[in-house]
């Protein structure tokens, strides 16, 4: 059995929680580069040169590429041979963030409760799933969830009889009505079946696939290339100015589901795309 101290845990996330805003993705940094050579509209071109630009000078000085540095969200997949010794797995990850957030003047968005409204004062608490998985590993994967696109996420109990004609005109109709609030270009992710709570947990969580990476089941990554397509032909553009670059990347997740039903959840992410991990 090995062990893992909350201390080595703590340290990782407050990295974690810097590096994400600090330094976008290659991934991202690709697609944005990519985008300039598909973009119809001038003024598209120069959002997507300047959103370049402001990646290029958060990882150079180290300041956050938006203001928004998002609730911190973590999916962890913790080995069945792994112990972790010296406090509780959720503290150290709490105490991660407070740290991370601090130490990096990253802004603090958190409310102790929806109704009063009151600041936490240090982006605590986070989300955090975890997943029990083969070996002794501890890997632990973090996004900053900005407030402006993921209150542009929505999710549905379809009936089965709208089948995928149904789900995709769910999906458009989300990015749509989307538009510039979600700051595009945006990555849609997908969740599909499960239940009510697990589409919208397997939406999210395919937003930690790199741009580009397609799913593995052939007739999905299909639906993918697919919806990008239909996605950027609404002309919302970058950053709602107009143009043919809504969408970097579309990512579908599926998963089994009750006979009676057919859940879809839609989790949009802004291009300030961050997610890290790491694996002790």
């Amino acid at each position: 059995m090995r062990e893992i101290h909350v201390d080595d845990i703590t340290e990782n996330v407050a990295f974690l929680c810097q590096a994400a805003s600090f330094d976008l993705g290659d991934d991202m940094i690709r697609a944005f580069q990519s985008s300039l050579k598909t973009e119809k509209s001038e003024i598209g071109k120069d959002v997507i040169e300047q959103l370049l630009d402001n990646a290029e000078i958060a990882k150079q000085e180290h300041i956050p590429m938006c203001q928004d540095t998002g609730v911190a969200v973590f999916f962890i997949e913790l080995g069945y041979d792994c112990n972790i010794v010296g406090g509780s797995l959720y503290d150290a990850i709490n105490q991660g963030v407070s740290k991370g957030y601090g130490d990096g003047y990253l802004r603090q968005s958190i409310v102790r409760d929806p109704l009063d409204r009151k600041n936490t004062g240090d982006n605590t608490p986070a989300i955090t799933y975890v997943e029990m998985v083969a070996g002794d590993h501890l890997t632990i994967k973090f996004t900053a969830k900005g407030g402006g696109a993921e209150n542009m996420s929505r999710l549905q109990m379809l009936k089965p009889s709208d089948g995928l004609e149904g789900i995709e005109h769910f999906v458009l109709e989300s990015v749509r009505l989307a538009g510039p609030n979600a700051c595009p270009p945006m990555i849609v992710g997908v969740g599909i079946g499960g239940s009510f709570e697990k589409s919208a947990y397997i939406a999210k969580k395919s937003l930690l696939r790199p741009v580009g990476e397609r799913n593995e089941e052939d007739r999905v990554a299909e639906l993918e290339e697919k919806w990008i397509e239909q996605c950027n032909d609404l002309g919302i553009g970058p950053q709602g100015m107009g143009g043919s670059t809504t969408a970097l990347d579309v990512k579908i997740e599926v998963y089994p589901c009750h006979i009676a039903a057919l859940p879809v959840a839609v989790n949009i992410q802004c291009h300030a795309n961050r997610h890290k991990e790491v694996t002790l």
